[in-house]
């Protein structure tokens, strides 16, 4: 959801949200009354699988499209847009408590990470993600593990760090860092230039906002800021440790997956300044530039969002789909009435006009991957068109067949891609660098 920036483009930006998650919702009525018939017409009969996927399905729809959008509207209205001691979950829910500052530079926050033992998270992706899925449930070490990305100043976390405990990736220490802004203080002006938030994963559950797997944290997140801090000090004595009594009053909330936390809004600042980065070969120098710095365009140009990817690999998948439900009704049938000859005619006219369709979905979805922003306007558009005619049949009286649910799962996680605020943000900023050049 759009709540700041430029007027320009603001206006569709919100409304294909909009449309997004009433799509979304309407897309998990016409599941649940799937699953609903399903049990009734099958009963605890050997079919009963099929009323489970639905459910499954359903749940899935509700977890991780309907309910993060809600959520997202809801704190865009009434969550703060400005820093208040806590980071921000990619819906817009406030995250967990920014319990650590530090001075130095992003090599020496890693240096000294790596000296006390901390190993850094792998970056979010789908075979990261699949990994820690798959080491969960067979219990089997992952100790590169991915976090989940968490907001400050508007920006996911630079870089994690973690320790895995007794061999689980279901239980862990980790800590996420950011830079700070050049122009920004702490509460009595004080200048740090990263900020980090040290939690302490105690097992895998249910999100209690969105009902999404995720790991539940220890509410004492004093215990484990103050564990990463005596981590640091014992493996470099010379780094030096002030604590900030005044950060915040100490306070008990939840975090974004519900869990409960707790601080005495003690802000220890570490100082890595001191640390002596060794002079090997190949070690990481560059670090990543702040929003509206010169080095920050390109760096995010250059990396694509998965929603992007993910959105053009759908759009190709909607053309099979709507292929075969085009076949189950019908409509590639020609008629027994006509004659040989314009039979010919009707099959060559069916072959071109499917050709031509593939044909411009395909220079569609290359134009999205590639970070048009009109194109994936214009797949916003037409999707959101096709989801309304959809869902004029089948929330009134008919219930859609398998084919049918797929074409619609398909198109729902298009418009669901292209609105997020990973492929918005990256399309525009390739629209104003193509502007500029």
């Amino acid at each position: 959801m759009v709540t700041a920036g430029p007027r320009k483009g603001a206006l569709f930006e919100n409304l294909a949200f909009g449309v997004a998650t009433i799509s979304t919702a309407l897309f998990a009525v016409v599941v649940a009354r799937k699953t609903l018939r399903s049990i009734a017409r099958h009963g605890l009969g050997w079919d009963t699988l099929a009323a489970l996927v639905y459910l499954v399905a359903l749940w899935a729809v509700l977890a991780y499209l309907a309910l993060p959008r809600f959520n997202r509207i809801l704190a865009a209205i009434y969550v703060p847009d400005y820093f208040i001691g806590r980071a921000r979950t990619s819906d817009g829910l406030l995250g967990d408590p920014i319990n650590l500052a530090l001075l130095g530079s992003g090599d020496q926050i890693r240096f000294a990470m790596q000296s006390a033992g901390w190993t850094p998270a792998d970056p979010i992706n789908l075979g990261s993600a699949l990994r820690i899925v798959a080491a969960s449930v067979t219990r089997r070490s992952y100790q590169r593990a991915p976090v989940s990305p968490l907001l400050v100043f508007g920006r996911p976390q630079e870089f994690a760090y973690q320790q895995e405990d007794r061999g689980s990736p279901a239980r862990r220490h980790h800590v996420r860092f950011w830079p700070c802004p050049d122009t920004w203080l702490l509460p009595g002006g004080r200048r740090v230039e990263w900020l980090a938030a040290g939690t302490y994963d105690r097992a895998v559950g249910l999100s209690l906002f969105t009902l999404q797997v995720t790991h539940k944290i220890d509410s004492d997140t004093d215990a484990e800021r103050d564990y990463i801090v005596a981590s640091i000090v014992k493996a470099l004595p010379g780094v030096t440790v002030e604590k900030m009594t005044d950060y915040t009053s100490g306070y008990h909330a939840r975090n974004g997956g519900g869990d409960q936390i707790e601080t005495d809004g003690m802000l220890p600042i570490v100082d890595v300044r001191s640390v002596q980065l060794p002079n090997r070969r190949g070690a990481t120098r560059v670090e990543r530039k702040l929003p509206g710095s010169a080095g920050a365009l390109a760096t995010d140009i250059g990396r694509r969002p998965v929603s992007v990817g993910i959105a053009s690999v759908l759009i190709l998948l909607s053309v099979l789909s709507s292929t075969m439900i085009g076949i189950q009704e019908g409509a590639y049938t020609i008629p027994a009435s006509i004659d040989a000859v314009e039979r010919e005619a009707f099959m060559a006219m069916l072959v071109v006009g499917q050709l031509i369709t593939t044909l411009l979905s395909a220079l569609l979805a290359w134009f999205v991957f590639r970070g048009h922003n009109r194109a994936r306007q214009l797949i916003i558009v037409l999707t959101s068109v096709s989801l309304v005619t959809e869902f004029s049949q089948y929330l009134v009286a008919q219930v859609p067949s398998l084919p049918t649910l797929v074409d619609m799962t398909v198109q729902i996680l298009i418009i669901h891609s292209l609105t997020s605020a990973s492929a918005r943000n990256w399309t525009s900023r390739r629209r104003h660098r193509d502007a500029d050049a």
